[in-house]
């Protein structure tokens, strides 16, 4: 059988080890955030936070968009894990601005199961983003709402910008 790429992270993942030492910390974060962001492959978001290993929780899925698996995990996170303060991060270029919920019907054609999730795609990130804080703002799970800011990851330049929470809010 030819070698894969889960052959070579495993083989990464024995190099790393060698010098692995246990850096003595808790799974509760440093810095008290957690950080929804979009899973794309361009995003490194320890560098472009400037954060370290323990800093932040990371919660990423297509979109970093707010679900209720998200909502989950921030909920967890603030309720046991101590974090207040939550970052939402898009990005430029997501493949989910050219995606539409006619995914689902296409998926259901194909394999005779209609998915009971949504995709969750979106036209505007900016709208997205306001959508997601308020999600984030008005869940009763989460106690910690106070400091709820959305940023669009710029893909070509690194850098990020903020979103107006008070921006229009078009459903």
């Amino acid at each position: 059988m030819p070698r894969t790429v889960t052959d070579d992270l495993i083989s990464a993942n024995a190099r790393y080890a060698e010098d692995f030492a246990d850096p003595g910390m808790d799974a509760r974060p440093v810095r008290g955030v957690a950080v929804v962001a979009c899973m794309d492959a361009r995003l490194d978001l320890h560098a472009a936070l400037g954060l370290k290993l323990g800093d932040c929780h990371t919660i990423r899925n297509a979109g970093g968009v707010i679900t209720d698996d998200v909502i989950r995990s921030l909920t967890i996170s603030q309720r046991v894990l101590g974090t207040r303060s939550v970052v939402l991060i898009h990005h430029t270029g997501c493949g989910l601005l050219k995606l539409t919920e006619e995914f689902r019907h296409e998926l259901e054609l194909e394999v005779g199961q209609r998915p009971s999730w949504a995709v969750e795609s979106f036209t505007d990130l900016d709208q997205d983003v306001r959508q997601s804080m308020v999600r984030v703002r008005t869940s009763p799970f989460l106690p910690h709402t106070e400091d709820v800011r959305g940023f669009v990851f710029d893909v070509t330049t690194g850098l990020l910008r903020e979103v107006d929470p008070a921006g229009p809010l078009v459903r």
